[in-house]
């Protein structure tokens, strides 16, 4: 992987400041807000003011934030236990031996590493229960300062107990953002819905490959509650389907807070259900881009780079590329 110019922040903001807006990134295309996910930058240094970085390098002018990076900002207890990826992953693919888009399992862990996370998680609730809120807001001048949003952030709060699920909410809106995202389930719909309402915010959750499933429906869980919204993702749903993707937007537009984008092929492809370089895969992109800029839908489009980084290449550079693709369809 190559190495990636770290410049200092203050740097940044300076140079902004002097130069006024034009050096801000502006990623609205055509009335479209193009963003990407934390996630798309995992093989770099992770942290708040890398990710803020990053998003300036790559033109980036709204993000899909991590809450680990968030925490660790804040000063948080750090987790002992690393489920980083699994040796001889490369960044970008996927684990070797596994199925395209399938999640991999954690391994399993030693007593020692066992004690090591309870203590954590104990530590972890309490420093959430007392977190003051001005780191966060420090945080938030940060990404201002820069130009750069947050829409969501990715806490996954459903299994945390109700102190931790306020804590949670009330950090997703000092950040600015619409709501704290989670993964679909049952479950973790019940749990959130309430903490949304109450809050005046969004439960937002992300689906991977379940569409694919028989008698699977988004409509079960959204039936929960107004403020349950969805983190499309349209790339997983197309892999797993072969279907359009733009029929589920065109009929929940109004449920869609964000939609997460990359390139795949299809399931009856050779290989099925593969992520790909953009405009090498049979992703209808700009169908899902060209709908949604139609009909003026604020439906925040984020990139997800999950294909492999190019040898001599890095994450920024991939991101800045499928940004680009992104603007010519839409401008």
């Amino acid at each position: 992987m190559a190495a990636i110019s770290m410049v200092p922040l203050n740097s940044v903001f300076l140079n902004a400041a002097q130069s006024g807006k034009q050096n801000k990134p502006n990623s609205n295309f055509g009335g479209v807000q193009v963003g990407t996910i934390t996630y798309s930058w995992r093989s770099l240094p992770s942290g708040a003011t890398a990710i803020i970085q990053y998003c300036i390098q790559s033109g980036i002018s709204s993000i899909e934030l991590m809450s680990n990076d968030v925490e660790e900002f804040a000063g948080a207890p750090k987790n002992p236990v690393s489920f980083g990826p699994p040796p001889g992953a490369k960044a970008g693919g996927p684990p070797p031996g596994m199925k395209p888009g399938a999640m991999p399992p954690r391994p399993k862990l030693t007593p020692e590493q066992e004690t090591a996370l309870a203590k954590y998680k104990e530590d972890i609730r309490a420093w959430r229960i007392a977190a003051p809120m001005a780191k966060f807001e420090e945080l938030r001048k940060l990404f201002d300062e820069a130009g750069v949003t947050v829409h969501i952030v990715k806490f996954s709060p459903a299994d945390w107990s109700d102190e931790e699920i306020d804590y949670s909410f009330k950090v997703a809106k000092i950040l600015g953002a619409k709501g704290v995202s989670n993964e679909i389930g049952d479950a973790a719909c019940k749990r959130l819905a309430p903490f949304a309402e109450k809050h005046q915010m969004y439960a937002i959750f992300h689906q991977h490959m379940q569409p694919a499933e028989p008698g699977w429906t988004f409509d079960k869980f959204l039936a929960y509650s107004p403020n349950i919204m969805l983190n499309f993702d349209a790339g997983h749903y197309f892999g797993s389907t072969g279907l359009h993707p733009n029929g589920i937007i065109e009929r929940l537009h109004d449920r869609i807070i964000s939609i997460h984008i990359k390139d795949k092929t299809g399931p009856k492809s050779t290989p099925p259900n593969t992520n790909q370089v953009w405009g090498k895969g049979e992703m209808p992109i700009a169908e899902v881009l060209k709908l949604i800029q139609k009909n003026k839908w604020p439906i925040f489009c984020d990139i997800e780079l999950e294909y492999e980084v190019p040898e001599g290449s890095d994450a920024v550079k991939e991101v800045a590329k499928c940004l680009e693709f992104t603007k010519k369809i839409l401008v």
